[in-house]
């Protein structure tokens, strides 16, 4: 299955090195280009693509806006993988909790790039789990979404599975380390998920650090 891809940069450079770098496989295809949010939705509309590369920082409608009103508006959303200069950025954190699955740096070599769109639409797992843990620590404020953790009423099995997400563990990862089947996994995951209202893993580990269920320090 081909995997079509939205590129959204004002850097006419950068859209042609990740457009090399992606239409090279024979599995990703870039649909369309843009360069600024606010041409977003509709080429989102015309083109559906699985993913959209959007750039974090632009000069009229920022990656964070534009992610925000993809969600509201998409009757299916695509993916969102940010691109990102710097890791460590609070504008990378807030389009994540706008609804973005991962985020990507733009030294990030070609391999990185393709492993990470794919991984994005697939949607089975954390895209650079360290990273986002790191990044939801920092910027997170443990507490105030309590409300929400309170309101998804986890059962302990399932609390238990969002404390291993958290930790960035992958579906097998966590059927080892509660010795069950990896489709027992895949039902908690799906019940956390639906539960707190989250779109995918990375929604559920700001929910868990909101909360304040998972510290920076565990």
């Amino acid at each position: 299955m081909t995997i079509g891809v939205l590129i959204v940069d004002d850097d006419e450079l950068v859209r042609v090195g990740l457009r090399a770098v992606l239409d090279a496989q024979p599995d990703l295809r870039v649909l369309a280009e843009a360069g600024d949010g606010a041409e977003v939705p509709p080429l989102v509309a015309r083109h559906r693509p699985d993913v959209v590369l959007m750039d974090v920082r632009m000069p009229a409608i920022d990656g964070i806006q534009a992610t925000r009103r993809l969600m509201e508006t998409a009757v299916q959303p695509p993916r969102v993988l940010v691109i990102t200069t710097f890791e460590n950025d609070e504008y990378v954190y807030e389009a994540l909790r706008a609804g973005a699955a991962g985020f990507l740096l733009k030294r990030a070599r070609p391999a990185e790039v393709v492993q990470a769109v794919r991984t994005v639409a697939a949607g089975d797992s954390l895209l650079f789990p360290e990273a986002v843990r790191r990044l939801v620590a920092t910027y997170s404020g443990g507490g105030r979404g309590g409300d929400r953790l309170r309101r998804a009423r986890l059962t302990e099995r399932e609390a238990e599975v969002l404390r291993l997400i958290a930790a960035g563990l992958s579906n097998s990862e966590i059927a080892g380390d509660l010795v069950v089947g990896v489709e027992t996994v895949k039902t908690h995951v799906g019940n956390v998920l639906a539960k707190l209202g989250a779109r995918d893993r990375t929604q559920a580990v700001i929910a868990a650090y909101e909360s304040g269920f998972v510290t920076p320090a565990g």
